[in-house]
């Protein structure tokens, strides 16, 4: 069987790198896989582990909304939404709030954006500021609440710091807030990192994960209980993340679940047991000189990942094997060098494969992604920078 990273140093040969390409078999595999794992559950695509048009439409369609498992899209910008609407996308569900002024009055303007975008809030002053941006008060937009789903052990707190709601209580009365402000409340969301974005490395952190669960799935269901209570019936009950489909879709009050990296896989992924990897998307960078016989040193590669600063966070070697990062150097603006036994044999000129180790930033450094079929075909697209913007 070819190794995609074969598929991908062929049909790339003609090209200079640096270059960023993605293997579509690979990436089909991981989108039926992700399906698969969420158990029947709809699966958002988080576009923010994506960043390219044309990928959001291998797995929602070319009207960027539904096909397969897949339905809408988690956009992490206000103006994001309403560019992905005007290209087709009639469900797009904001993962983070707003207080763009000026693209909330853009959304005031355009009925099919009120129609397909629904903005997240986790606090009244949110509410006020698009309030007030949005003007007149016949406008009614779609919110979604934000829940905090960090799991607390006494003074510990294990996971992101979201949102400030976390009991039935206070979600309840956000939900009346944004009411009489003239909003309408669609659905509630968790997001679950610490079960999600951790990778599975010993019997500890599992345990830490199943008790998680087991807290957040009564609290999740006795917050939905109390929105409803408020607003009547809701569209979306959000939660979960590439590395918790299965535990996040088992829960009944879960309507969808959420995914992106794991069309990509990154790095951050390879530890997981939930899931096997299967790596989608690689970058190439050119051997530009010989600093010693042990090492060659690369052009550009310091893509960083987002996070806490650490060795998790940056992009590893993968081709030709055996190769990995200076620890006095790491990955560089300008340079990169490499050492191991292969460093030996590559030329000035030659290429090496890295991945990163998030999944969509990387797009932020490249204008276009080279996307290659089982037979080989080459297709070009843009990411989101190769059309002209950066959220």
């Amino acid at each position: 069987m070819t190794h995609p990273l074969d598929r991908l140093h062929d049909a790339t040969a003609d090209l200079d790198p640096p270059l960023a390409a993605a293997d579509l078999p690979t990436l089909r595999s991981n989108a039926a896989d992700l399906v698969r794992r969420a158990g029947g559950t709809p699966v958002r695509v988080a576009s923010k582990s994506v960043r390219c048009r044309a990928v959001l439409e291998e797995a929602l369609g070319p009207g960027l909304t539904a096909r397969a498992g897949f339905r809408g899209i988690m956009a992490y910008s206000l103006r994001e939404a309403l560019w992905l609407v005007e290209r087709g996308a009639r469900d797009v569900l904001l993962g983070y709030p707003t207080v763009d002024r000026a693209a909330l009055a853009e959304l005031a303007d355009r009925p099919q954006a009120l129609d397909a975008v629904t903005l997240m809030v986790d606090c009244a002053a949110q509410l006020g500021i698009a309030r007030d941006a949005l003007g007149t008060a016949r406008v009614r937009p779609r919110v979604c609440l934000d829940v905090d789903a960090s799991l607390r052990l006494g003074p510990v707190h294990l996971g992101v710091r979201r949102s400030p709601l976390r009991t039935p209580d206070e979600v309840a009365q956000l939900a009346r807030c944004a009411t009489t402000a003239g909003f309408t409340v669609v659905g509630v969301m968790f997001y679950e990192a610490q079960i999600a974005g951790l990778p599975d490395t010993s019997p500890a952190v599992r345990l830490l994960k199943r008790r998680s669960a087991a807290e957040l799935s009564t609290r999740r269901g006795a917050v939905a209980g109390a929105v409803r209570a408020v607003v009547g019936d809701l569209e979306i009950v959000n939660s979960g993340g590439t590395g918790s489909l299965e535990i996040s879709s088992a829960d009944p009050v879960v309507t969808e679940v959420t995914a992106g990296s794991g069309l990509y896989v990154p790095t951050l992924f390879d530890r997981y047991r939930a899931f096997t990897p299967r790596p989608a998307l690689y970058f190439a960078l050119p051997t530009v000189r010989r600093p010693s016989p042990t090492v060659a040193t690369l052009f550009g590669g310091g893509y960083i990942a987002s996070g806490p600063a650490g060795p998790s966070r940056v992009p590893r070697p993968v081709r030709p094997a055996g190769l990995r990062l200076l620890r006095a150097e790491g990955a560089g603006e300008v340079q990169t060098p490499v050492i191991g036994r292969a460093a030996t044999d590559l030329p000035v000129g030659g290429r090496v494969w890295l991945r990163h180790a998030k999944a969509g930033e990387l797009c932020e450094r490249f204008a276009q992604l080279h996307l290659v079929d089982a037979d080989g075909t080459r297709t070009t697209v843009p990411t989101y920078r190769g059309e002209g913007h950066c959220w």
